[in-house]
């Protein structure tokens, strides 16, 4: 317990930046109205952490849950123009309420809306995470949602957990903290004859771990424990923490930041990735893929190794130079790796398994020694 504790204090002491994720569950009443008074509840905590020193990012959900709750919808719409019609309604009144609610305390609500584009093109990477360090400097808490008006499949997180991974990791945030209907992550599934306790700590999401991601979403979000499981491997990986509690616990914030025994907190990863290497290896979609032999996989996840054109042994898709592809196992086709690639899918096809003296034969020219270098490359 000690032992738990001390690393629990020791993490969260070197706190300054935090990303609150808020789901829908946690601000909705059961007819699925906005619930300003746990928005308010919500707000004056967030307010709180921020007079406490804390720059603070929410992730909220919650668009569409309130837009349903406009027009006495109770059944998430099925089609993606009905989705995008009530969230275009509910975005409106969210962000209303907490503006509403930040005012009573000094601040004001910073709507930022964003898509998947947003975060794959770099420069408007670079612009979002210049954005909202500007706000930090300003009384306003910055309160981002996906933009569901537009947002089509391409461009889709999916959820706000996944989205609240990639805030957390473009703001270089030393903690998310997930916000939900639930205690944290039970040790098994909880019923009325069986007692469920919750995992306070959790060092690596193992296999075992996501076997424990029962489906508890609801009528009007799209998550459930899977998809906090997967936030958290993303941030946890790129050398950040990650805390999964109930949103309606009184003071929360507080009682998280403070160190108390809430939640279950997943300990980050001893290297923290560069912000470069994050937006390489858990922001962008790869456009294909690239299989190795044995030899190549050791060199690039033992040794840190470039990969060299003489380990490939197939590609797949079709991607240009200066995309990010995927670096998979040739055995089970499992994906290890993430790079930025130097060579084209149907390149790399011509001068796979070619010793590196040997790509100018093959070519008629050579861009690169490596296929993919070492520092444009994240092992997942």
């Amino acid at each position: 317990m000690k032992l738990r504790d001390d690393l629990r204090s020791q993490i969260l002491s070197k706190v300054k930046k935090v990303v609150v994720k808020i789901g829908t569950g946690v601000l909705t009443t059961d007819d699925g109205y906005v619930d300003k008074e746990q928005i308010q509840r919500l707000a004056g905590q967030v307010i709180e952490l921020k007079k406490m020193g804390y720059d603070v990012v929410v992730v909220s959900s919650g668009a569409i849950g309130s837009g349903m709750g406009e027009l006495g919808i109770e059944k998430r719409p099925s089609t993606l123009p009905e989705l995008q019609a009530v969230a275009a309604i509910g975005q409106s009144k969210l962000i209303g309420a907490y503006d509403e609610c930040f005012k009573l305390h000094g601040f004001h609500a910073a709507q930022i809306l964003l898509t998947r584009e947003d975060f794959e093109d770099r420069q408007r990477y670079l612009n979002t995470c210049n954005t909202i360090h500007t706000l930090f400097q300003m009384n306003a808490i910055p309160v981002v949602n996906e933009n569901d008006t537009i947002s089509v499949d391409e461009i889709k997180f999916g959820d706000n957990d996944a989205l609240s991974a990639l805030v957390t990791n473009l703001m270089n945030a030393e903690l998310l903290i997930i916000l939900s209907s639930v205690d944290g992550l039970y040790d098994r599934f909880p019923t009325a004859k069986s007692k469920a306790a919750v995992i306070a700590l959790v060092k690596n999401i193992s296999h075992e771990i996501k076997q424990l991601a029962f489906d508890s979403k609801t009528a009007r979000g799209v998550g459930g424990m899977q998809t906090k499981l997967e936030a958290a491997s993303v941030v946890t990986n790129a050398g950040e923490a990650v805390i999964i509690a109930n949103g309606r616990m009184d003071h929360v914030l507080k009682k998280i930041v403070q160190c108390e025994n809430v939640g279950t907190l997943f300990l980050p990863k001893e290297e923290k990735l560069t912000s470069r290497k994050r937006w390489i290896g858990y922001t962008i979609k790869p456009k294909g893929k690239i299989y190795v032999d044995d030899g190549a996989m050791h060199a690039l996840a033992e040794k840190g190794k470039s990969l060299l054109a003489s380990g490939i042994v197939a590609a797949e898709g079709a991607f240009s130079k200066g995309d990010i592809v995927s670096i998979c196992k040739r055995e089970d086709r499992t994906i290890f790796a993430r790079g930025l690639t130097n060579y084209s899918s149907q390149e790399i096809e011509k001068i796979k398994g070619c010793s590196t003296s040997g790509i100018a034969k093959v070519l008629g020219y050579k861009l690169y020694d490596e296929v993919i270098h070492r520092d444009n490359m994240v092992i997942l």
